[in-house]
C-alpha cells in the first residue's frame, strides 16, 4: 500500500488474547498508528492463572496504568518470587527471588561474600540474605521507590490472563483502536516481495494494512505460510510438551510467591488469585499419559476444581525469524517457552517493546527485521538456557524423564557458562540479558551447583568484618520484613471500594 511520508502507520493486529490486546494498548497509547484488531469470540484463548516478573510494571507504567485499579479488575494478587519444589531432589526446596542478594564489597559481588562466610562458617542460608524471599516466606509485602532511601524490593503479579485482556480492550478501544469480530479464511500476499496485502474475513471482508501482527497463537496463521519461515526446535532440551491446566477454590489468603514443583515426568505451576487459584501440569507425553497428568493434577490441588481441565499441546522452540516482511509475530505465534520462571508475558512486551523502538514510518525494511530477529533469538536463547538450568541440575533417582534431563548434552552457552561458575563463581550478565547474576546465583547454588573454590579477593576479608557485614545485612532485612503489613492486608487495603473522594492511590506513588 502506497502512503505518504504524513500518513500514520496502519497496523492490523489478528488474534487478540494477552498478546494482541498488549500490542493494542501499547500502539494505540504510544503511536501515531491506526490500530485495528480482528479476533473471533467463537476461538477460545489459552488464558490461564498468569504469573509474571517485575518488567510488567515497566508495561503498566507506560500506559499510564493505575495499579489498584489493575490488581482489582484482574483479580490480581502480588508476586516476589517463584519456589521451586523437589527440583533438586524431592523434598528439597529453594526460591528464585527478585531483587538483590545482600550487599557486595568494591568489585566483589555478594554470593562471593557469602561463599566464604560459609566456608567459615559464618553464613547462614542464601535466604536469609534476601529482602524479597524474607519477606515472601514469611507472607509479607509492601511497595516503596528505591530512591526514598528503601532497599531494592522489586514485585510483579499474579492475574486471570483473560480478565488482563479484557481490561486492556477497554484501554485499547478508548484510545481509538478498532475491534472487527470475524474469523480468518485467507491471507493475500503480494506475488514479489510476499509481504501481506490483506486479511481476507469469511464473510469475504477484506482488511488491508501496512503491517500486520500476528497474535494467532500456535496456529501462526500469518507467520506460517512467511516466506523462508522455519521453527528452531528446542524440545530435545526441553521435552515437556503437554500441559493440563484446572483452576481450584483458594485455601486460605494468598501467598506472595509462585510455586513450581516438580514431579515424576514434569512440574505443577501454581498461581495465587484473589478469587482462585490457578494449577497446572508441564509434562512429557513420552512418560506420561493424559489420563495420568489429569490424575496428578487432581490429586495436587489445594481446592475443589473449578472448571473442566483445559489441555494443551505445544512444541518448544522459537520461530527463526518473528519479523518477516510485514509481519511480526507475538506471543504463542512466536514461540513456546513454558513457563518456569514467568516468562510468557515478558517476551510479549519485550517483543512490542523492540517493534515500537524501530517502528517505519513507510513500512518494514529487511534490515529492522534482521535486527529485530537477532535481538529476539539473543533473548530467547538466554531464557531457553535458564530453564534448562533447572531440568539438567537434578539429582532424582530412579526417574526416566530426569534421568533424561540430566543426561542430555547442554547448550554449548549453558556449558561456558556452568564451567565458568564451577571455578571461581563468576558470572556475567551478557549484554541485556533478562536474567541478573542474583537470578542465577540462586538457581544455581539452589540446584546444588557450587564453585569449587572461593574468589582470592574474598579470601583476603577479615573473618570479623565480613561476620558483622552478614550479621548487619540479615538483621536489616529482618527489621524491615518485620514492619511490612501482610500480603492479604496489602489487597485489602489496595482492593477497598473507591469512591470520586476517596480515588484508588497507585502503589507507584503511595507514599
Amino acid at each position: 500500500m502506497t502512503q505518504s511520508s504524513e500518513t500514520p502507520l496502519s497496523v492490523a493486529i489478528v488474534g487478540g488474547g494477552t498478546a494482541g490486546w498488549m500490542a493494542a494498548a501499547a500502539l494505540s497509547k504510544l503511536t501515531g498508528c491506526s490500530v485495528t484488531l480482528i479476533e473471533s469470540d467463537a476461538i477460545g484463548t489459552v488464558g490461564v492463572g498468569e504469573a509474571t516478573i517485575p518488567q510488567i510494571r515497566l508495561f503498566n507504567r507506560s500506559l499510564g496504568i493505575d495499579e489498584a485499579e489493575f490488581v482489582r479488575e484482574t483479580k490480581g494478587t502480588f508476586k516476589l518470587g517463584i519456589e521451586f519444589a523437589g527440583w533438586r531432589k524431592p523434598g528439597e526446596s529453594y526460591m528464585h527471588a527478585f531483587g538483590n542478594l545482600g550487599r557486595g564489597a568494591g568489585l566483589l559481588p555478594f554470593h562471593q561474600l557469602w561463599l566464604r562466610g560459609r566456608q567459615l562458617g559464618l553464613a547462614k542460608s542464601l535466604a536469609a540474605y534476601s529482602l524479597n524471599e524474607t519477606a515472601a516466606r514469611a507472607g509479607r509485602m509492601q511497595a516503596w521507590q528505591q530512591a526514598h532511601g528503601q532497599p531494592d524490593m522489586p514485585w510483579a503479579y499474579h492475574f486471570d490472563a483473560s480478565l488482563y485482556a479484557a481490561f486492556l480492550r477497554r484501554f485499547a478501544e478508548a484510545r481509538g483502536t478498532s475491534r472487527i469480530e470475524g474469523r480468518i479464511a485467507s491471507v493475500e500476499r503480494d506475488g514479489e516481495s510476499g509481504d501481506i496485502r490483506a486479511v481476507v474475513l469469511e464473510d469475504g471482508a477484506q482488511v488491508e494494512a501496512d503491517f500486520f501482527l500476528d497474535c494467532t497463537g500456535f496456529r501462526a496463521l500469518l507467520s506460517q505460510g512467511a516466506p523462508g519461515q522455519d521453527f528452531a526446535d528446542w524440545s530435545h532440551w526441553l521435552p515437556c510438551d503437554r500441559a493440563v491446566a484446572l483452576p481450584c477454590a483458594s485455601d486460605g489468603d494468598p501467598v506472595p510467591y509462585t510455586r513450581a514443583t516438580a514431579h515424576e515426568a514434569g512440574w505443577q505451576w501454581r498461581i495465587p488469585l484473589q478469587h482462585r487459584t490457578g494449577n497446572g501440569l508441564v509434562y512429557c507425553s513420552d512418560y506420561l499419559s493424559e489420563d495420568e497428568a489429569e490424575a496428578t493434577l487432581r490429586s495436587h490441588l489445594d481446592g475443589e476444581p473449578l472448571a473442566e481441565p483445559n489441555r494443551l499441546r505445544f512444541r518448544t522452540g522459537m520461530r527463526s525469524a518473528p519479523w518477516s516482511g510485514n509481519c511480526l509475530a507475538l506471543g504463542l505465534a512466536a514461540g513456546f517457552l513454558e513457563p518456569l520462571e514467568s516468562t510468557s508475558i515478558h517476551l510479549i512486551q519485550s517483543g512490542i517493546a523492540r517493534f515500537l523502538s524501530m517502528l517505519p514510518r513507510r513500512g518494514a525494511t529487511a534490515t529492522m527485521a534482521a535486527e529485530f530477529n537477532r535481538q529476539a533469538r539473543f533473548e530467547w536463547e538466554s531464557v531457553r538456557d535458564f530453564l534448562i538450568l533447572h531440568y539438567a541440575a537434578n539429582v532424582r533417582q530412579g526417574e526416566p524423564f530426569w534421568d533424561r534431563c540430566r543426561a542430555m548434552p547442554l547448550p554449548d552457552s549453558l556449558a561456558a557458562r556452568l564451567d565458568l561458575f564451577r571455578a571461581t563463581g563468576y558470572l556475567h550478565r551478557e549484554h541485556e540479558e533478562l536474567f541478573t547474576e542474583p537470578g542465577w546465583v540462586q538457581v544455581l547454588m539452589g540446584q546444588g551447583i557450587m564453585p569449587r573454590a572461593t574468589h582470592p579477593n574474598a579470601d583476603a576479608i577479615d573473618p570479623a568484618a565480613l561476620a558483622r557485614l552478614l550479621d548487619e545485612i540479615e538483621r536489616g532485612i529482618a527489621a524491615n520484613v518485620a514492619a511490612m503489613p501482610t500480603h492479604a492486608e496489602l489487597l485489602r487495603r489496595l482492593c477497598a471500594p473507591q469512591s470520586p473522594s476517596r480515588p484508588a492511590a497507585t502503589m507507584e506513588t503511595a507514599r
